[in-house]
């Protein structure tokens, strides 16, 4: 079965081509990185129009990679949510319309079932596995029961990793996106140049907001920056700068925070429910400190860990399409009325 797949979620339109839910046929995305960059983050409206004006293009790309045609397609795959409502209405109803024009089956993907199936792309992976998706929108840890079921284990209770990682590279004045910049200036600091606070939040589910508070304090000298983190009585770490602390070790320092918590839920949650196989998903699963801390951290527990290539952790058609296969195949159709939404959990 060969899968269309479209994804217009943010701030990437994506069209990819991929057959049987493994193999990538094509796979093209356009990014609009330039063009938000000097806002700091994504501006929704700017981003709809732009999906709006390079879509057609970006199908067309796939299909000449691929060296198919629309009749030589078996179904196609959409990204209806969550993201920014603007931008999904935009790939969804464009779907909606080779869906109608060429009679092939239409099936909605959530964007982060889609993240978990990068890891089928030209790997052996089954079902069931653990997996840990984060990125700028969303960290959660999932229970993949099987290719069509999924439980939420843990999630964050307010910044996603990935958005923290955007907000401190903009306290740091390193620009947008944030996330590849401090993973790269983080290879040159010290992670222990600053004790960042790790929150300790019940069960599985995250929060990075603190953390940032604490960077943000850091920045601007403040000598008690952790105090509001630390119990009564106790001594409270000095994390204000000093002449020999550089911009690289604030970076790495906090990577490491956020990588620790990520790595420790994760392989709680692991042995919570008994699966011997994680996965990472997301476009943070690119930073070598979390690819890296995982390995480890797995390799130490007899945990096997699988994580997509770089091209497949960011938003990209290919995995809708590998989503929507295992969809299809089960019979699972959507009509014309599918609709986009911009938050929901599995």
């Amino acid at each position: 079965m060969i899968v269309l797949g479209i994804e217009t979620s943010c701030d990437e339109t994506s069209a990819a081509l991929v057959k049987d839910g493994r193999l990538v046929l094509s796979n093209i995305i356009a990014s609009q990185t330039e063009i938000h960059a000097p806002y700091g983050g994504v501006v929704p409206e700017i981003a709809a129009r732009r999906h709006i004006e390079v879509i057609g293009y970006i199908v067309d790309r796939a299909l000449d990679d691929a060296g198919l045609n629309l009749s030589d397609i078996d179904g196609i795959a959409v990204a209806n949510g969550p993201g920014l409502t603007g931008a999904l209405l935009v790939g969804l109803n464009y779907a909606k319309a080779l869906s109608y024009a060429n009679k092939k089956p239409l099936v909605g993907v959530h964007h982060i079932e889609g993240h978990v199936c990068a890891n089928y792309l030209g790997g052996d992976l089954t079902p069931p596995f653990l997996s840990l998706v984060v990125s700028g929108g969303h960290t959660v840890i999932l229970a993949v029961e099987g290719y069509d079921t999924y439980k939420v284990l843990g999630s964050t209770r307010d910044d996603a990793a990935g958005e923290a990682f955007d907000k401190v590279a903009r306290l740091l004045g390193l620009g947008y996106p944030g996330g590849p910049i401090i993973d790269k200036l983080a290879r040159e600091g010290r992670a222990d140049a600053y004790p960042f606070p790790r929150a300790k939040v019940d069960g599985l589910d995250f929060s990075f907001s603190g953390l940032k508070t604490a960077v943000s304090q850091a920045i601007n000298g403040t000598a008690n920056a952790t105090a509001r983190y630390t119990k009564a009585r106790k001594p409270k770490p000095d994390i204000a700068p000093s002449q020999d602390i550089s911009t690289a070790d604030i970076a790495a320092s906090f990577q490491q925070a956020v990588v620790d918590v990520l790595v420790d839920k994760t392989l709680k949650a692991c042995k919570q429910v008994g699966y011997s196989q994680v996965a990472l998903a997301g476009g943070v699963a690119c930073n070598h400190g979390l690819r890296s801390t995982m390995q480890a951290a797995c390799d130490a527990s007899g945990v096997e860990l699988f994580m997509p290539q770089p091209i497949y952790c960011t938003d990209n058609a290919a995995m809708i399409a590998a989503r929507g296969y295992y969809s299809l195949i089960n019979g699972v159709v959507d009509g014309l009325e599918l609709n986009a939404y911009s938050n929901k959990l599995v």
